[in-house]
């Protein structure tokens, strides 16, 4: 009766060892990581603070919305989001916010792509939370 409590200690202990490995904790948190933030990130964190038009927010919007509202498409969509003063109305009536977000009563952008990041939608928000700068 001993041998077979000492067997079912090892196999459990072997078992607990086993799915606790590292590997398998970094494949964990890498694939969360691909997940939140479409691997924009390795560590998964999202640094949103001091976020800057020129630095975060525009090359954030230059990879996701220009294909249909730059200057050159403003005829077709109606909307630039190319420069600061083309953006920050939509930023501070709430437009581009709604848009990103899937928020209901706004069509969702990017139109027929999907969703932005929740990386990418926090640098965002936090850039209009604190003033919407042009900086």
């Amino acid at each position: 009766m001993k041998r077979s409590h000492i067997f079912f200690a090892s196999l459990v202990i072997t078992l607990f060892v086993i799915s606790c490995s590292k590997s398998n904790e970094a494949d964990l948190y890498q694939n969360n990581n691909n997940n939140n933030n479409n691997g924009n990130n390795n560590n998964n964190t999202c640094d949103t603070v001091n976020m800057k038009f020129a630095t975060n927010v525009k090359p954030i919007l230059q990879s996701n919305c220009y294909a249909c509202h730059s200057n050159a498409n403003y005829a077709i969509s109606g909307v630039k989001l190319e420069d600061y003063a083309d953006v920050v109305d939509h930023a501070q009536d709430g437009m581009l916010m709604g848009v990103i977000t899937h928020a209901a009563g706004y069509p969702p952008m990017p139109q027929g792509g999907a969703k932005l990041s929740d990386c990418n939608i926090n640098k965002i928000k936090s850039w209009i939370d604190h003033g919407a700068l042009d900086n």
